[in-house]
């Protein structure tokens, strides 16, 4: 199924990778995982489940050439690293998408720095566009199949799972509707050929 695209974002874990000389200041962690489902909303009338996961290949062909690292996806603070100039690495492998920053050594680049070692910061997310998913409906369960682009990867403070259950709640409001709707008309177009069976038979009997 096709869509318009829109930005979206996901929780994944991160850490600080260790030292010895202190000079370089990195982090790693998997920003996307394939074939994981992930309970992104859950209905609050019903109790239902409506889950994501990420296709093996989903990254296949997506541009990664200049994607940067941010703080709280920000655009009032400065980058922290980008895949342009080689400080982030973005790595897909059959776990899913492995990134590993060397911050900028900038006082906000130390203070993340020391934030993540600490683990008072354990979290990032990445924003992305979709391509191509579909929905089964039957396990209210969304595939992305193919990603049009990975906007950002960033480290979070405060993980955004309200925004992340809304924008779910949204799609699967919207799967719902359209499914509510095919139904319908599945109704209308069963009643009207019932009505013209019966016109049909009418037909016939007066014809005799």
């Amino acid at each position: 199924m096709k869509e318009t695209r829109q930005k979206e974002v996901r929780m994944a874990e991160m850490r600080a990778i260790p030292q010895d000389d202190q000079q370089d200041m990195m982090v790693e962690g998997y920003a996307i995982v394939f074939e994981q489902p992930t309970v992104l909303w859950t209905d609050p009338d019903t109790g239902k489940e409506y889950k994501e996961v990420i296709s093996r290949g989903a990254l296949d062909g997506v541009d990664l050439s200049d994607v940067p690292f941010k703080y709280n996806h920000s655009d009032n603070v400065m980058i922290m690293a980008r895949s342009r100039n080689k400080t982030l690495t973005l790595i897909p492998d059959d776990v899913g998408l492995k990134i590993i920053a060397n911050l900028a050594p900038t006082t906000t680049g130390k203070d993340l720095y020391t934030l993540i070692q600490r683990g008072d910061i354990n979290k990032m997310s990445f924003a992305f566009y979709v391509a191509d998913d579909e929905f089964d409906r039957a396990t209210t369960t969304r595939r992305i199949n193919k990603f049009a682009a990975i906007g950002d990867v960033s480290a979070v403070d405060m993980p955004a799972y309200d925004q992340t259950s809304l924008a779910a709640r949204s799609y699967y409001e919207s799967q719902k509707a359209a499914a509510e709707l095919v139904e319908r008309e599945k109704r209308e177009a069963e009643k009207r050929e019932q009505l013209l069976r019966l016109r049909k038979k009418l037909i016939a009997r007066t014809s005799l």
